[in-house]
């Protein structure tokens, strides 16, 4: 991950006032990627808003974005961007999929 991307990044999570913003190192456990971040947004409008951000702002930046899933989803929008994963979640979602437990690495 490159200092500019997760500056790009945070920003724009702060920016919207995402909530209970997560970032999980997973270099050392995943073959897909490097960094996930797994954060919240209030409403699907909210969450739309967040990754319209992240995308605006890594475009402006000319920093590829892979693919992204979900858009338009009330539930869950996700951003691949290879060695960085944005997981933009309802609250219902987080707490169904609660991937901060299944990539934590300190679980066994």
């Amino acid at each position: 991950m490159t200092k500019t991307s997760h500056h790009l990044i945070m920003n724009s999570l702060e920016e919207l006032k995402a909530v209970d913003t997560k970032i999980l190192s997973l270099k050392d456990i995943s073959s897909f990627t490097d960094i996930m971040i797994i954060t919240s947004g209030t409403s699907s409008r909210h969450m739309s808003a967040i990754s319209d951000k992240i995308q605006e702002n890594l475009k402006e930046k000319s920093i590829p974005i892979i693919s992204v899933e979900g858009k338009g989803s009330s539930e869950w929008v996700l951003l691949d961007l290879g060695d960085i994963v944005i997981n933009i979640m309802s609250k219902s979602a987080r707490e169904l999929y609660d991937l901060e437990s299944l990539w934590d690495p300190d679980l066994l």
